[in-house]
């Protein structure tokens, strides 16, 4: 039986925007030590057009290419994207030019097969995208389940019961988390409706603090933002209303609350630099792994975390009882639109014991 109360109150609109401003294309040699130079390895990064300073996405791969440079020796170097036209280019030089590509985000899928197939001596790992190719890793997560606790924590955190959704682009990545957290919040919160805006871009803070802002004066007191440097624009929008206590921000990928400190809520950690790290440390060791990879909350790779001054520990321990059916199977949040109008809420479980922990870094 489908819950029709599910998406009664789900609306979801779009704001078009023709063109933004990314950094250009540029090298920047990160680090190199503790290998002798006949042992090093390059590995590069091509970026999205959101580029370093995204504050997540790219900014969190640059991490882990960095933490290769240092803890592996590799020659850790960045290519940023200026427009989509770049990518083949920019993919082209970095497999010329070292043994391992690191591109980063599902846009970049078409021209990384093209570019791939031109140099099948090369290693490619692929951040968000699977792809089929003998000598490219894909690398996925299960953004439908982080999407699904930061919807739990959200749907018993609201006092409106108005809650926003900033997306970028609405490509696969993006709509797994937009759909597990409509599941998580109408799970326990079925009168709680769900503003959903897609801005269609991932690199225009300004638009995002816009749109927050909007959805901040029409009621919403918790915005999960799942924009890049878009979504950064949330945490503007809730330090300009200057209403500690009474607007969110959920972190997305990573926590931004230095943004706006004392604005975030809650952070789902997707280990996009754990993914990029993990690569680059199988071509070192020899046994790296071409085909698709994803991270689970049962695999690793994706978590979640909260304030402990913020969250309550009564949804934090609920949130944390929902994980662990996901882990365990008994809950499957859904990945796409049909999968939502299909899913049936599961009967609340008993909050597990929230044991004392750090509060969310970056």
């Amino acid at each position: 039986m489908v819950d029709s109360a599910l998406n009664a109150k789900l609306s979801r609109r779009t704001i078009v925007k023709s063109s933004l401003i990314a950094p250009a294309v540029a090298m920047l040699p990160v680090g190199l030590q503790g290998v002798a130079a006949q042992d090093t390895i390059t590995a590069t990064m091509v970026t999205d057009t959101a580029g370093l300073g995204d504050q997540n996405f790219n900014d969190l791969a640059n991490k882990g290419g960095e933490r290769a440079a240092a803890e592996l020796g590799v020659e850790w170097k960045v290519i940023e994207s200026a427009d989509q036209a770049a990518y083949i280019p920019n993919l082209t030089a970095a497999a010329e030019n070292g043994e391992v590509v690191v591109g980063v985000g599902f846009l970049l899928l078409e021209a990384i097969t093209e570019v791939a197939n031109q140099f099948p001596d090369q290693n490619f790992v692929l951040i968000d995208a699977d792809l089929d190719a003998p000598n490219v890793q894909g690398v996925t997560y299960s953004e439908e389940q982080l999407g699904f606790i930061a919807g739990v924590i959200a749907g018993k955190s609201t006092k409106t019961n108005k809650i926003g959704v900033i997306d970028g682009v609405r490509i696969p990545p993006v709509f797994r988390y937009e759909v597990g957290f409509v599941a998580g919040v109408k799970s326990v919160n079925p009168e709680a409706t769900v503003d959903i805006v897609v801005t269609g871009v991932f690199g225009d803070a300004p638009l995002g603090k816009v749109t927050a802002a909007a959805q901040f004066n029409a009621g919403c007191d918790i915005i999960f933002p799942i924009a890049g440097l878009t979504g950064t624009g949330a945490y503007a929008a809730a330090a300009e209303l200057n209403k500690p206590g009474e607007v969110w921000v959920i972190g997305v990928d990573t926590t931004q609350d230095h943004l706006a400190p004392g604005y975030e809520l809650c952070v789902v950690n997707k280990g996009v630099d754990f993914g990029v790290f993990t690569g680059i440390k199988q071509v070192i060791d020899g046994n790296f792994t071409p085909g698709a990879i994803n991270y689970d909350l049962a695999s690793g790779g994706i978590s979640f975390s909260v304030y402990a001054d913020r969250a309550s520990a009564e949804w934090e321990g609920l949130a944390l009882a929902y994980q662990q059916m996901l882990i365990d199977g008994t809950l499957v949040a859904p990945v796409d639109d049909d999968a939502l109008a299909a899913f049936v809420p599961p009967a609340e479980p008993a909050p597990l014991e929230v044991a004392p922990a750090a509060s969310p870094t970056s």
